[in-house]
């Protein structure tokens, strides 16, 4: 069995203790050993990826494992990470970590919140280890359902409307891309549901794959937020508790921008290099609307979720352009990204709890109440609006940079375009961060309030290191990324010139 399956497995072990846990002390000390695992267990994977790397393996996928599943279909269980994969691990241990303790005062039914919460994570985790087609779709499934309940049992607001349009919009999605899937798995007259061994054969005639990749890009674009069908993520995200939040602008969104590389991008090379001036329209769109669109929002969830709709919208926007640069931006973006959009979240939650409202116009003065929490908010703002020396600006200048190398005239004017999200990111962050911060104590009652307790000081801590660490020393990750996004670009260019 490879060493990938501990990412099941343990999950797996979390939910059977989580179930026997008989009070509130256990079912903390599973959460935190689970998630403390996988952390280490991320960590380990990371270093020894570099090492192997580094030591000159040059094979696609490393740590591979397959065994047959279901015959009739090829399926199999069939695992391996590259770069990609790796980062994406990380990160998802990382929010998952922080997001346990997040949710450390979370009531009522703490025991049942946290059962569907490594659920979801086991869908996640299962997601990117995947690299049978199936398998991966299967793991998608498990990390969507959990959103349901996790809303609609622990959110706030109209909880209901939004875990059901999230619920219908993203299944929706899932229904166009197992038509995506069949078809790539029919048409190319594989024996198997393998993504690599179907790259290799590459049998799909280029009409058949415009027909499948619209399906593909689609399905697992909803999830990326792609315009217009983003309206699900600013509903969900304000009404999910804090942790979900975390996990599902973090990682879960991060899930469309891989499918879209791993899947319909590289299995369907000739209609990505075809259709892709289709999507790089919306995609566009999605950036500069969603920065436009939190600008307005008064309510501080929905300020970041209009901002994950932007910076998503990015991701799939920079893998459009299809240059290496801007792909390698991509996934340091999705990277990037998931830890400033769950510290941003981990706060904003935090807050929450204290004064009871998220209405910016309800706030001010937090700073001198709440200092700890305060200076953690001005830090994830700098990095969301790109600062030199936080994360954003590391992610955000590759993509621009790599957009920017097309030497055609629609490929640079939208690069352009995107470009001013950057501004407009920079005006609505200091808005919030001025109004809510440094104004008049907007009410007396909030000057009896107290700051963070030591559970959330480990989760901002962990969060700013990781976005103040990634921004500081990216080179280990972007030749991590770069090594594993090069194979996808020029297999997308060989077919693409045929």
């Amino acid at each position: 069995m490879s060493i990938l399956s501990l990412f099941v497995v343990i999950p797996a072990l979390m939910l059977l203790g989580l179930w026997a846990a008989r009070n509130l002390n256990q079912v903390r000390g599973v959460m935190v050993a689970g998630s403390s695992c996988l952390l280490v267990l991320s960590i380990w994977l990371t270093v020894t990826f570099i090492q192997m790397r580094a030591d000159g393996n040059t094979d696609a996928m490393l740590f591979t494992y397959s065994i047959p599943w279901f015959k009739p279909l090829n399926i199999a269980y069939a695992v391996g990470v590259d770069g990609i994969s790796v980062v994406m691990l990380l990160l998802s241990s990382i929010i998952v970590f922080t997001g346990t303790f997040a949710s450390w005062q979370l009531k009522p039914l703490t025991k049942e919140y946290f059962l569907w919460f490594t659920l979801l994570s086991t869908g996640v985790y299962g997601f990117f280890i995947s690299i049978d087609m199936f398998t991966m779709f299967m793991f998608y499934e498990v990390a969507l359902i959990p959103m349901y309940l996790l809303i609609g049992v622990w959110g706030s607001g109209n909880k209901e409307y939004a875990a059901m349009k999230l619920t219908l919009m993203l299944m929706g999605g899932s229904a166009l891309l197992i038509l995506g899937i069949l078809g790539i798995y029919f048409f190319s007259g594989a024996t198997t549901m393998n993504v690599l061994e179907i790259a290799q054969m590459h049998n799909i005639p280029v009409e058949v794959q415009k027909v499948f990749f619209p399906f593909v890009f689609i399905g697992f674009g909803v999830l990326g937020a792609l315009f217009p069908f983003h309206t699900w993520s600013p509903d969900g995200h304000a009404s999910a508790p804090t942790a979900v939040s975390m996990l599902h602008a973090g990682v879960l969104m991060k899930l469309g921008g891989y499918g879209c590389f791993r899947i319909a991008m590289f299995l369907l090379p000739e209609a990505a290099q075809e259709l892709s001036w289709i999507f790089l329209i919306l995609t566009t769109i999605s950036v500069v609307y969603g920065a436009f669109s939190a600008c307005v929002q008064t309510d501080l969830k929905y300020i970041n979720a209009y901002s994950s709709v932007s910076h998503c919208g990015l991701v799939l926007f920079a893998l459009l352009m299809m240059t290496k640069t801007a792909c390698t931006g991509a996934i340091l973006q999705m990277l990037s990204h998931g830890l400033m959009t769950a510290l941003f979240f981990a706060l904003i939650g935090m807050i929450y709890g204290r004064t009871h409202t998220r209405d910016i116009r309800k706030l001010g003065g937090l700073m001198k109440i709440m200092p700890f929490l305060s200076v953690g908010y001005v830090i994830a703002g700098l990095a969301n609006l790109g600062l030199p020396g936080f994360s954003g600006f590391v992610a955000e200048m590759t993509i621009f940079v790599g957009s920017f190398a097309n030497d055609d005239t629609f490929h640079r004017t939208a690069t352009i375009i995107a470009c001013t999200s950057i501004v407009i990111t920079a005006v609505y962050i200091l808005r919030v961060v001025g109004k809510i911060l440094y104004q008049k104590v907007a009410d007396p009652h909030y000057e009896t309030l107290t700051d963070a307790t030591w559970d959330e000081r480990v989760a901002v801590c962990c969060l700013i290191a990781c976005v103040a660490g990634l921004g500081i020393a990216p080179l280990w990750a972007s030749e991590v990324i770069n090594n594993a996004v090069g194979p996808i670009i020029d297999h997308l260019n060989t077919f693409a010139s045929l």
